[in-house]
């Protein structure tokens, strides 16, 4: 009997183990991709970046990194439509594995689908081959689940080295950062947000948002002030074709 209250005990304590490291896991997991973007770091060629399209093409182009914010998202998109605008929505791995729908939705309503990496990693510290994975595992779930290939990279925080510029070199895709930033996700105020994606906004430029309810809220406005100054919201590809095209 006692043998076998002793395996019955050890055996209630490895499962307790276990759901402690499984539950450390996920919070740590949880951590990394909700973790907000740092400081801009950047070393490498700058002319193998995309910051800016062309002033030919009279567009706009907003650019959300997503690795919250589902809801909002979807509120975005709703906006979106009904504006007839388009945007670039660069998609980090493990918030699209929880959001599966609201990958497809966006999809389905024409939006240009790019990659943020997996798990928020800061790219600039990442070797040849973890730049590579990164971006590799962000690629192969968006194809999965969607059937296409991301061909536009947006490192997070904006940090990238000589490694993530050859990684998505080996992989033909563009690195994108942006000519403009809203600043959204540490301000949390709709009118700092409208004038910065407003002010003095010219045609090629790219405005870099996340899916927060202040920037919910300014959107309407920001694309209604587009209209005014003759300009159309488009995908950052679009932008990028007109610019090679001219």
């Amino acid at each position: 009997m006692k043998i076998k209250k002793n395996k019955e005990k050890s055996g209630i304590k490895i499962r307790v183990l276990t759901n402690l490291a499984l539950g450390f896991l996920v919070l740590s997991v949880g951590a990394i991709c909700l973790a907000p973007p740092k400081t801009t770091q950047t070393e490498g060629k700058s002319d193998e970046i995309y910051r800016f399209g062309s002033e030919k093409s009279q567009g706009v182009s907003l650019m959300f990194n997503v690795y919250w914010g589902t809801q909002e998202v979807y509120d975005i998109l709703e906006i979106l439509k009904r504006y007839d605008a388009k945007a670039t929505f660069f998609i980090g791995g493990c918030w699209a594995d929880d959001n599966v729908d609201c990958l497809r939705e966006i999809y389905t309503q024409g939006h240009e689908i790019g990659n943020h990496g997996y798990f928020h990693k800061d790219h600039k510290k990442l070797s040849a081959q973890q730049n590579f994975e990164e971006i590799t595992n962000c690629n192969q779930f968006i194809k999965l689940t969607l059937g296409v290939e991301p061909a536009l990279f947006a490192p997070p925080s904006g940090s990238y080295g000589n490694a993530t510029l050859s990684a998505c070199e080996t992989l033909r895709m563009k690195t994108v950062l942006w000519s403009r930033d809203t600043i959204d996700w540490r301000d949390k105020n709709s009118a700092l947000i409208y004038t910065r994606a407003t002010k003095e906004i010219k045609a090629g430029e790219f405005v870099l948002m996340h899916p927060m309810a202040e920037t919910v809220s300014a959107l309407e406005d920001i694309l209604k002030f587009y209209q005014t100054q003759s300009l159309k919201a488009i995908t950052v590809s679009e932008n990028i074709q007109i610019e090679n095209k001219g």
